[in-house]
């Protein structure tokens, strides 16, 4: 799959179920003002995806928050399994602190196999965080801030979101994405 169509995947996804569910009453602001930035890696290994990343910390910290507030660090190829992936968020944590960005920028994580501590691989609470690819968030913490301060109540937005799909069901998120393919 080339870069074109990993973007268009992830597109597809923040449109249709980020925003779509409103599983971040957050994201439709700075997505249709074309604030978040999508950068696929196609690095080989993992050296050369924190090379990725730290690329992009210093790109995110360096520019205007009204040309890009935030971005998306998609790999299509590595990191298939989420255990693997869940274990590399701890360089990609670490990564952040080396540049000096703790408190400035944080790490938001999804996954196509993403899944909550204590649940079951099927439980549908886990499809909030599944992306198409394995995926790195990086968020200005100065505008999470400002989104939690208009967004009544923003602690119970995990909540929410497990109602909201638990009420979606495994049948609706797969009718989902087969009204795309039409």
């Amino acid at each position: 799959m080339d870069d074109e169509a990993v973007v268009a995947a992830m597109r597809q996804w923040v449109e249709k179920a980020v925003i779509g569910l409103n599983l971040c009453p957050f994201a439709k602001a700075v997505y249709v003002k074309n604030q978040v930035r999508f950068v696929v890696s196609r690095a080989a290994h993992l050296d050369g995806l924190l090379e990725d990343l730290d690329r992009e910390l210093d790109f995110l910290a360096a520019a205007d928050p009204d040309d890009v507030d935030t971005t998306l660090l998609i790999h299509p190829a590595l990191l298939a399994d989420f255990l693997d992936f869940n274990d590399f968020l701890q360089l990609a944590e670490a990564a952040v602190g080396e540049h000096g960005l703790d408190g400035v920028i944080q790490i938001a994580s999804f996954h196509p196999r993403f899944q909550f501590e204590g649940t079951a691989p099927d439980d549908i609470g886990n499809f909030s965080n599944r992306a198409p690819f394995p995926t790195l968030h990086l968020l200005r913490e100065a505008s999470i801030e400002k989104a939690v301060a208009a967004f009544p109540e923003a602690e119970t937005i995990y909540q929410r979101n497990i109602e909201t799909l638990e009420k979606l069901g495994h049948e609706g998120w797969d009718a989902l994405w087969k009204k795309t393919e039409r």
